[in-house]
């Protein structure tokens, strides 16, 4: 009787081959899970940029701005957290409704304070007069506004990053100049 012999893959090299196509499906998921994470990220960014440069235009729209003293310009008061809650509505002022300078004021920081509260996650926004929007010792953007009357206008923006530990404070992400130089 003849044998034959018969050439195949064995069973070890068949396990060998799922493992390395195991090791590289792995590999392929967390690179997709990381550029979600990325885009998201983006994403957040980007709608930030927007919200502070409609926040700035509406400023520079509203004669108020150019009127009130510091302490007087509703703009240079906002400081809202969406941890305090949803924000009050104000008197609407679309169309030809005649709203004052105050109450468009108010009804420009009501608007921002709602995209904000519904786009993003755990978020803060500021406007004020800051000289050193930068801290060098913390080496990232600071709440803190150390602004003189003559400092330049600043929206800061921020939310809470989700991989972030559930007590660490918000950070601001955004900081967009608005009157002055930038510092």
């Amino acid at each position: 009787m003849r044998t034959r012999l018969v050439h195949g893959f064995t069973l070890i090299e068949v396990l060998v081959a799922v493992l390395v196509l195991a090791i590289g499906i792995v590999g392929a998921a967390g690179v997709q899970l990381a550029a979600l994470r990325t885009r998201h990220l983006t994403g957040l960014m980007s709608g930030a940029v927007q919200l502070a440069g409609a926040l700035a235009e509406r400023m520079r729209a509203n004669t108020i701005e150019a009127q009130a003293a510091d302490g007087a310009n509703p703009y240079l008061q906002l400081d809202y957290d969406t941890a305090a809650g949803a924000p009050v509505p104000a008197t609407s002022c679309f169309g030809a409704t005649g709203c004052s300078s105050a109450e468009l004021a108010a009804f420009d920081l009501y608007e921002i304070k709602q995209a904000l509260y519904a786009d993003f996650p755990g978020a803060r926004v500021a406007v004020c007069r800051d000289a050193a929007v930068w801290s060098g010792t913390a080496r990232a953007l600071a709440w803190q506004c150390a602004g003189a009357p003559g400092a330049p206008i600043v929206i800061k923006i921020g939310w809470r990053d989700r991989r972030a530990q559930p007590d660490a404070g918000i950070v601001p992400s955004v900081a967009l100049v608005v009157a002055g130089t930038a510092p």
